[in-house]
């Protein structure tokens, strides 16, 4: 009777297969923990309190620009990147001011001047490859405006975007 002498353990398939499941998960769970360690939390307004008790204000510049009767129709050139703002309304400042602003890095938002060429036609320059969902605020002054006009858009796109002041009809 001949005796088999079984194969050492590190010749067999289930101990590499536990032991190969083993270090996955631990590799996985370090590069969750570095990466959660070295990544910022994205907190899109960081002093959300003082945000929070400036909501009134907020909403009286958007019920100025109701009551002006303002809207304006924005268009981004998707190969000159020319922004094309048509205001309509009751007042035709020399100077909008134009704030991308993205969704959840704040970091990313932008703010560029647009100057009055014709009967309600603004113009300016938007940065290159303008790319993803941004919300969109229009105002006449960079320090303390009177109105303001929001909405959203998508970029590249041949559309326009509507601006309106953000309001329901109250009459």
């Amino acid at each position: 009777m001949t005796m088999t002498t079984p194969s050492p353990w590190y010749k067999q398939f289930w101990p590499w297969f536990l032991l190969g499941l083993l270090f996955t998960s631990i590799f996985g769970s370090s590069t969750l923990a570095v990466m959660a360690v070295r990544t910022a939390d994205g907190l899109v307004q960081q002093d959300y309190y003082e945000h929070g008790r400036a909501i009134n204000m907020v909403l009286a510049k958007q019920q100025r620009a109701h009551d002006l009767n303002l809207s304006a129709d924005l268009r981004i050139d998707p190969q000159t990147s020319d922004i094309i703002v048509q205001l309509q309304g009751d007042e035709r400042p020399d100077t909008l001011h134009l704030k991308l602003i993205f969704p959840t890095q704040g970091d990313r938002d932008q703010e560029m001047s647009l100057q009055h060429v014709r009967e309600g036609r603004y113009l300016g320059q938007a940065p290159d490859n303008l790319r993803y969902r941004w919300y969109l605020q229009l105002h006449p002054s960079a320090v303390e405006p009177a109105w303001r006009l929001v909405g959203e858009g998508s970029f590249p796109s041949e559309d326009e975007f509507r601006l309106t002041p953000g309001i329901a009809d109250r009459g």
